[in-house]
Parts: structure tokens; C-alpha cells; sequence
């Protein structure tokens, strides 16, 4: 066996509790159960580090997987064996529906492909999950060809279950007797490897973000969501590793199944019948991209409870949103905001708000095999029990010992902060214990996660979330850290750089979105005869504009002390579209520094933005949504801003904190706009 110091510690304080991982992996190729289905059995024959026992254990679990676990080709071999032996014991995922027309439960059994069996009220209401999605179980299955229902044979009988999970002893009291042994970095690396990841292949950091997907288990009413490509892991978290957790296709959830009683009783649904309740892609949640969805799942990810009719019902499920992004992030950083993949609807402000986390799926690798542990972790059954009791504790306030949280976070954003700081210390120092440094590692991460939130929002909503500097300040020092996120360092869209004559930045309203984009205006002069083109994506605003900014040049060339005549050149205007959108008005008097810039051969100043128009005659229009407009160009790097004087009187809508670093220059005519945005001119 490939043995390590970690593997020596495991077995030495979990004899009995742990499992080579590379089994579970093995047999997974064979049998298509969840990984906790698995090392339940795993964990009763084959917890030891005794070769020859592992052996022998795996042999026995195959036998009984081979005589008990339901193959859905082998289905028929299952009902004639339980029709030849009058009972057998079956391994298989057990559902229950009520039948109101018949008054009636029946019972399903996923694998055998039976869908009315008998089974008795009492053993639904010991287990009501049943009503809700399904438990794997080991079910003793009875055939009695003596029952009919509705003149119809109805001979299968589920006499009893036994649920797959552990449930014996405190684990919690025993993991916290045995963490001491481990240090920090130890015992991330036995989770992760308990959760069938090998933490040596990967970074400090992609360790700390797989971990984060864990905070669902031991956090209640923790909102998580994780966008990125295929393939990385994101589903198995929920589907494979808990069995309180359940993973539902986006498609199949409706307000009725996720809130109200499945069985029709006035019971409660989904949230409070698992810990977790995990959507799996996102896209594809249409029943719930309604108003009145919206609207309740806000109130219960805001507070934890909902309203049905008079009564306010709890309930303790964290909720977790994965799916994919089809692009690149770059690109959707650029062109749109990293909630895109929410059907529209969902795409709403406050519903986004809710999210304590963003765990950035991009990050993830592609799972394959090297990323795969073959070392021994704990059994998930096991691990699973103790997510379970640290979810009845909390340490939200552990910040508190030695940080205070910036001014920049509201309410919701500390809520979020604290819930999952908490989190990585549930998971990490299960007993209570840990230090300074330790806080201020999950702190940081903490604040990312939130910050990511927030900076979609800004995005999406623009000044209303203008402040998402989230940081925190050191008690015994006074520093205050501004948390970054790694993703902006290339997302900046207007370059700090000088950039060549006739190129000038600008922000122009897209008349189809109703929103504001950047887009970089460059002009080329050539020998010609007096005409110019257009191209790049431009519409019948950007057209206009660029008519009246030609137009006036040309009526106003000595003005302007243009030593050359537009007669003798041919201009090509070109409008690169670098957020991708479809069309910009307000950009007149863009074109027409740019065109000037181009003729004189005068660059302009570096970082800048033009904005607002100016008519055929030199007048000067004042800029719609002014805030906005400045926002989003202090937001992709504008370092100066040229905007037309009426708009001062709006400088008091800005927060300040946009103000700082950015140099605002005002024009009442064209001459001054050029004055403003041009280097050397006077």
C-alpha cells in the first residue's frame, strides 16, 4: 500500500472510520450508487490498514453488492428472486408519492423499476424523506401475491429500510478528541481526502475553494453559487458526498416541492427535509423563474423561513446553485456579468443579493484521475454525521476576537461574511480551536467570495452597489485591507497607456439593452477625396454621430486652425466594440475629438473618456444618466473624464469613493472638449 505520515495518523486515530479512497473509485466503475452508498459498506468491511483484510472486505462488499445491489438491466432477475424466496434484502434508491385519487402511498424503487409497492404509513413517517427526492437504503422487499388493489395484483411489500448513514455514538465528540493529532494543513488535507480528492496535486488556494463547497453541510441557510465550465466536480459535491444532501435537476423543482409538503399534509418540502438542497444547472430552473418563486425564495434566503398563507414556517436547508458559463470569463467580464447563466428572470438584484458565496468555478480543474486521492480519508458516511452537529453550533463572531469589518459592508454583506468564516472554522477546527492567522486566512477568503456578489451586482445595477471595496481592519494594529479579486486584474478595458493619435475612449448608451458600454473610437486619415466609411458595430445613433462630428469639422475648419482640408483625405472611422454591444448614442462629441486627434496627429490624454454630444452647430447636449456614465468608466480603468458642463450639478449623486483617483473636466463647446482631452493643447 502507497502509505503516507497523513495515512499513518488517519488510521491511528479512526481505526474503523476510514478507507482507501482508490477502493470506492474502483468499485464506482462498476455499480452506480453515490460514493456514501459505497463506503458504508466499505467502512463496516474494509476500515483497516491490514492488507489482507481490505481484501477480504472487498471481496465481501462486491458479493453483497452482487447479490443485493439492483443493476437496472438486472431488474427482472431481482423481482423473480423475490417472488421465488417470498423476501429478499435489495440495495436501491426508495421513493414514496401520494396518490390522492386512491388516498393511497405507493412506494418506487428506482433500480427494480417498480412503481406501486406496498409499504406501511408508519415507516413513512419515521423517514419523510422518502416523499421527498428519495433515500438509498438496503430494503427488505417481501412478495405477497394475495394483495390487490383495485382489482389490479400489487404483490411487492417494503416490510422495513434501513437508511445508508452511520448514526452511532457522537462522532463530533470523537473527531474533536482526535483533531489535536492533525495540524491545520493535515486536517484540510484528510478532508479533502476524504471527500476522494488527492490535495497534493492542487494549490493552496484551489484546497481553500474546494473546501468552501463544504460549507453547505455544516452552515444553515447558507446561499451558495458556483458558475464555471463543465467537468470540474461541482455536482458530485452535493450528489455523491451526504446523505442529508440532495441534488435536483433545475427543471424538476417547483415552489410547491421545494416549500410545501410533497405529501399533501401541509408538512414542509425540500428545505426542511435535508440540510442541503443543491439545483443543478441553473439555466434550467424555469419553474422557479416566476415572481412569485422569486419573491419566496428571497424571503427564505434572507431569514430562513417563508410565509404560507398566515403561518411564517423555518426551515434549516442551506441552498446551492450550480451551473456552467459558456464563456470565457474574461469575456463575460467584459461583455455582460457573471450571473448570466440564470434563466432572465432569476436575474434579479435583490434575489442575487442573497448569495453569501461565489465560488469562482473557473478556478476548478477539469476533474481526472490524478486529481483523485488513493489514500485513506475518513468514510463520508462518518464525515457526514459530523457536518451534520457542527451545523447546530456557530462562530460567527470569532472575527470579532481580532478584526473589525470595514465600513464598506452593509448588513447582508457582514451576515455572508460571518456565515462563511464560520464555515471554514466548522471544518477546520471542528473543536474551537484556532488562531489569529487562522481567522484572517478564511476572513480574506470570506470577503472575496461576498465581493464577487457584490461586484456582479454593480455590474448589473450600477451605482446603487457602487461600494464593493470590502475590507477589514487588524484591532491591534488599526490596518485596514481592501480585499481584491483575482479575476479583475484583466478585466480592465480602457488602457492606462498613451494610446495613438485618433483613438479616444467613450460611453455610449446601447439603445436595445437600455445600459451603458465602453467603446474605443480609432480614426485613420489617407489620401483621398473628401469621403469617409464606418465600420465596426455601429447602428443608426453611432451613424448620426459620426455625421455631425464630420459635418461640423468641416464647416468649422479654420476655426479650429486645421491646417489641412478633410477635401483631401479619405476617413475611416472604425468603432471596436469591446463590450460586445449592440449600438451607442451620446458619442458625437467622441467622434470628433478622435477625428481632430487624427488630422492634427495629437494624441490624446492617457485613461481618457470622452462623453456627451455636440449638434451641427457646436452645441453641447448634456449626458443622460451621468452617474452611470462615470461609474462604469471609473469601473474599466478611465482615469479622466470629459463631460459637458450642465452635468456638474449632478457631481453630488456620485459617492465619493468613485471620485477618488479620477479627474473630472467639464466643456461648454466643442474647442474646450478638445482642450480637455487632448495632450498640448491650450
Amino acid at each position: 500500500m502507497n502509505i503516507d505520515t497523513l495515512d499513518e495518523k488517519a488510521v491511528k486515530n479512526f481505526e474503523g472510520r476510514i478507507v482507501k479512497k482508490d477502493l470506492v473509485n474502483s468499485l464506482k466503475g462498476q455499480v452506480n450508487v453515490p460514493a456514501y452508498v459505497l463506503e458504508y459498506l466499505l467502512g463496516k468491511y474494509c476500515s483497516s490498514s491490514d492488507e489482507e483484510v481490505v481484501e477480504a472486505g472487498l471481496q465481501e462488499v462486491k458479493r453483497i453488492l452482487s447479490e443485493h445491489y439492483v443493476r437496472p438491466d438486472h431488474s427482472e432477475l431481482f423481482k423473480a428472486k423475490v417472488r421465488e424466496l417470498g423476501n429478499h434484502q435489495v440495495i436501491d434508491k426508495i421513493k414514496v408519492r401520494l396518490v390522492e385519487t386512491e388516498d393511497k402511498y405507493w412506494a418506487s424503487l428506482v433500480n427494480l423499476q417498480i412503481d406501486r409497492v406496498n409499504i406501511d404509513e408508519d415507516i413513512i413517517y419515521k423517514y419523510e424523506k422518502l416523499l421527498a427526492g428519495g433515500i438509498w437504503a438496503i430494503i427488505d422487499l417481501c412478495y405477497d401475491q394475495t394483495l390487490y388493489h383495485k382489482k389490479e395484483l400489487r404483490p411487492f411489500v417494503v416490510a422495513d429500510i434501513k437508511p445508508v448513514q452511520l448514526a452511532s455514538g457522537n462522532v463530533l465528540n470523537e473527531i474533536n478528541e482526535c483533531r489535536s493529532d492533525f495540524t491545520r494543513d493535515e486536517w484540510l488535507d484528510l478532508v479533502l481526502r476524504s471527500t476522494g480528492l488527492e490535495p497534493t496535486a492542487v494549490s493552496n488556494r484551489l484546497k481553500m475553494l474546494y473546501l468552501a463547497r463544504l460549507i453547505p453541510f455544516v452552515e444553515n441557510n447558507y446561499n451558495l453559487v458556483e458558475l464555471g465550465p463543465r467537468g470540474t466536480g461541482k455536482s458530485y459535491v452535493y450528489r455523491e458526498l451526504s446523505p442529508y444532501t440532495i441534488l435536483i435537476s433545475g427543471g424538476d423543482v417547483t415552489v410547491a416541492s421545494l416549500f410545501v409538503s410533497l405529501a399533501g399534509r401541509g408538512k414542509i418540502g425540500l428545505v426542511g427535509l435535508w440540510d442541503t438542497v443543491a439545483f443543478d444547472e441553473v439555466a434550467g430552473l424555469t419553474r422557479l423563474a416566476t415572481s412569485q418563486a422569486i419573491n419566496i425564495l428571497k424571503d427564505y434566503m434572507e431569514s430562513g423561513s417563508f410565509s404560507r398563507g398566515r403561518e411564517e414556517i423555518t426551515a434549516p436547508a442551506s441552498l446551492v446553485f450550480v451551473g456552467n458559463i459558456n464563456v470565457s470569463i474574461e469575456t463575460a467580464l467584459r461583455t455582460s456579468h457573471l450571473f448570466i447563466s440564470f434563466p432572465h428572470e432569476m436575474q434579479d438584484l435583490a434575489f442575487l443579493d442573497r448569495f453569501h458565496a461565489y465560488l469562482p468555478g473557473w478556478e476548478f480543474p477539469k476533474m481526472k484521475s490524478d486529481l483523485l486521492t488513493t489514500h485513506y480519508g475518513l468514510v463520508v458516511d462518518y464525515l457526514a454525521e459530523a457536518f451534520k452537529e457542527l451545523r447546530k453550533l456557530s462562530f460567527g463572531d470569532a472575527i470579532d476576537h481580532y478584526f473589525e469589518l470595514g465600513a464598506s459592508l452593509n448588513k447582508r454583506d457582514e451576515k455572508a461574511v460571518r456565515k462563511t468564516v464560520s464555515g471554514f472554522i466548522k471544518l477546520l477546527h471542528p473543536d474551537g480551536d484556532f488562531a489569529k492567522e487562522d481567522v484572517e486566512y478564511y476572513l480574506k477568503l470570506a470577503l472575496e467570495l461576498r465581493r464577487r456578489v457584490k461586484e456582479q451586482l454593480k455590474r448589473m445595477g450600477g451605482v446603487e452597489y457602487w461600494n464593493t471595496a470590502l475590507s477589514y481592519v487588524d484591532k491591534f494594529n488599526g490596518r485596514e485591507s481592501i480585499v481584491p479579486l483575482p479575476e479583475h486584474r484583466a478585466s480592465t478595458l480602457i488602457s492606462p497607456d498613451p494610446l495613438p493619435p485618433g483613438t479616444v475612449y467613450t460611453a455610449g448608451l446601447d439603445v436595445e439593452s437600455g445600459g451603458y458600454a465602453i467603446f474605443r473610437i480609432e480614426v485613420a486619415r489617407m489620401k483621398g477625396n473628401g469621403n469617409y466609411t464606418v465600420t465596426g458595430a455601429v447602428g443608426r445613433a453611432m451613424r448620426e454621430a459620426v455625421r455631425t462630428s464630420y459635418d461640423y469639422l468641416k464647416s468649422n475648419i479654420t476655426k479650429f486652425a486645421v491646417d489641412k482640408s478633410l477635401e483631401d483625405y479619405d476617413v475611416h472611422f472604425q468603432v471596436v466594440n469591446i463590450m460586445q454591444a449592440k449600438e451607442g448614442s451620446q458619442t458625437a462629441s467622441a467622434f470628433f475629438v478622435a477625428l481632430y486627434s487624427a488630422l492634427m496627429n495629437i494624441p490624446a490624454k492617457a485613461g481618457t473618456v470622452v462623453l456627451g454630444e455636440i449638434t451641427i452647430q457646436g452645441g453641447v447636449l448634456p449626458v443622460q444618466d451621468f452617474a452611470e456614465c462615470v461609474h462604469l468608466a471609473r469601473e474599466n480603468g478611465a482615469r479622466r473624464v470629459i463631460v459637458p458642463v450642465e452635468n456638474s450639478k449632478e457631481i453630488a449623486l456620485l459617492p465619493p469613493e468613485i471620485l477618488q483617483g479620477l479627474e473630472l473636466s467639464f466643456y461648454s463647446d466643442p474647442r474646450e472638449c478638445l482642450v480637455n482631452a487632448l495632450e498640448g493643447l491650450d
